[in-house]
């Protein structure tokens, strides 16, 4: 799909043709949008275009003569085995002499026009600013996305005091996945923005280079963020295993009580049932001899049950 905008003193709004001052942007666009967008720029080759199509590119700045391609990784919502979380996809910025290019698999918040006279709307006529509001936005809602998976990381503590089923188990696993996912593509912008940072080419200038410090603070602090959360979930996953362990002992040491206990009246029926002459048995000629040894072997199933409930077995 292709969008174009423009910014005059009416603010961002759409247009319809590629003229200068105009942002063109691609969302999971087609072989034929692209090679339309690449004829009308000069300079541009489709295949420059479609790099941040690819799921597997990597972040990174390159600089060619006739633009400058800027390649982050940003979160998108995502389903994954059935549990609801997020991912990353690569989006790829292209900052040629009069126009914008961005190119995203998927749409994002990160590319809103914004709302004029907000201090936030994203200005095709402000090429540099368009790029690093782009990046602050990114790290943003990097800092959003973060804050919402650890508080399903703490839900899910709060449900395995109780039990944990397997569903429990998944989305666990997929929370820990997404941690992965997000510090590694922070990294990668991390290293962007100090590129850009020492860049000669797309170095700020006094106007913008607050902007980009803000971009590269807030992408600093929510690798940060990712890393803190990482080393806590790595404490819930031994945390889960520790309560696994621990049911399970209490399982075992319940059946292991119970065994005991229904070892006594298998014994003692075993006795009696042996092919012996009834003078050797006791009670086995006194009325009533039957009733005894049952209630006798109650009694003594009663006190070693009572005896393991005290110690803590039962």
């Amino acid at each position: 799909m292709i969008e174009l905008y423009r910014t005059d003193d009416a603010g961002t709004h759409a247009v319809d043709e590629i003229d200068d001052w105009v942002w063109i942007k691609l969302t999971s666009p087609s072989l034929d949008e692209i090679e339309s967008v690449a004829s009308q720029l000069q300079g541009v080759d489709p295949a420059d275009i479609a790099a941040a199509n690819d799921p597997e590119e990597k972040s990174r700045v390159e600089y060619e003569e006739a633009f400058s391609l800027v390649l982050i990784d940003i979160p998108v919502d995502d389903v994954r085995h059935g549990v609801s979380t997020y991912e990353t996809i690569p989006l790829g910025i292209l900052i040629l002499e009069h126009n914008v290019i961005t190119v995203c698999a998927q749409d994002t918040p990160i590319l809103s026009p914004g709302r004029a006279g907000s201090g936030l709307e994203l200005s095709t006529r402000l090429r540099r600013q368009f790029l690093y509001r782009i990046l602050l936005r990114s790290a943003l809602l990097y800092q959003r996305d973060l804050r919402c998976i650890d508080r399903q990381r703490r839900e899910f503590e709060e449900k395995i005091k109780k039990s944990t089923t397997e569903a429990d188990l998944m989305s666990l696993h997929e929370v820990e996945t997404t941690f992965v996912y997000f510090a590694t593509s922070l990294r990668g912008n991390g290293s962007v923005l100090t590129r850009l940072q020492r860049s000669g080419r797309l170095h700020p200038g006094p106007s913008t280079e607050d902007l980009l410090e803000d971009a590269a603070t807030e992408t600093q602090q929510a690798i940060e963020m990712a890393q803190i959360y990482r080393d806590i979930m790595d404490g819930t996953r031994n945390l889960v295993s520790s309560l696994m362990d621990s049911r399970l002992n209490n399982v075992m040491q319940r059946l292991t009580s119970i065994t005991l206990i229904l070892s006594i009246p298998t014994v003692i029926s075993g006795l009696y049932g042996m092919n012996v002459d009834l003078s050797w048995m006791p009670l086995a000629n006194v009325p009533h001899g039957f009733g005894i040894i049952c209630g006798g072997t109650a009694i003594v199933c009663v006190i070693l049950s009572i005896i393991l409930v005290r110690r803590g077995w039962m």
